[in-house]
């Protein structure tokens, strides 16, 4: 590194878990949590010693787990509830898991009917009437 500027071929600094916490206001257990949820980009770094890693931050993962941490001020959620909410967008089938039980309670409406829908239902129910002849 000449005058403060990094070379082409060197990588900008990363942070260890206490300083990133540090920065961010948390502590380095909370990171660990947050980790283990999901909640923390994914890390190329290979293990050291006997397995273990020792994660460093980037610039980018630190902005990242602050968008995070926004997310879970402004809608006063927990990390949990912020990796669940993950989970539903991720995963289709858990939730339409979800969407059937706010229907359920009454929190949510159903889907609008689709024209296609109605018309398929009306022609199911005049085959049957026919069948009941």
């Amino acid at each position: 590194m000449a005058d403060g500027v990094l070379s082409p071929s060197s990588t900008p600094p990363r942070s260890p878990i206490s300083a990133a916490a540090e920065r961010l206001g948390t502590s380095p257990r909370m990171l660990r949590y947050r980790e283990a949820l999901g909640l923390l980009p994914p890390t190329k770094e290979q293990p050291t010693g006997r397995g273990h890693r020792h994660r460093r931050f980037s610039e980018a993962d630190l902005r990242t787990v602050a968008a995070g941490l926004e997310l879970e001020r402004a809608y006063d959620i927990t990390p949990a509830a912020l990796a669940f909410a993950l989970r539903m967008l991720a995963e289709p089938d858990t939730l339409n898991r979800v969407r059937a039980y706010g229907e359920r309670l009454g929190r949510l409406a159903p889907p609008p009917v689709r024209a296609m829908d109605f018309e398929k239902q009306k022609a199911l129910r005049l085959l049957q009437q026919r069948g009941r002849r």
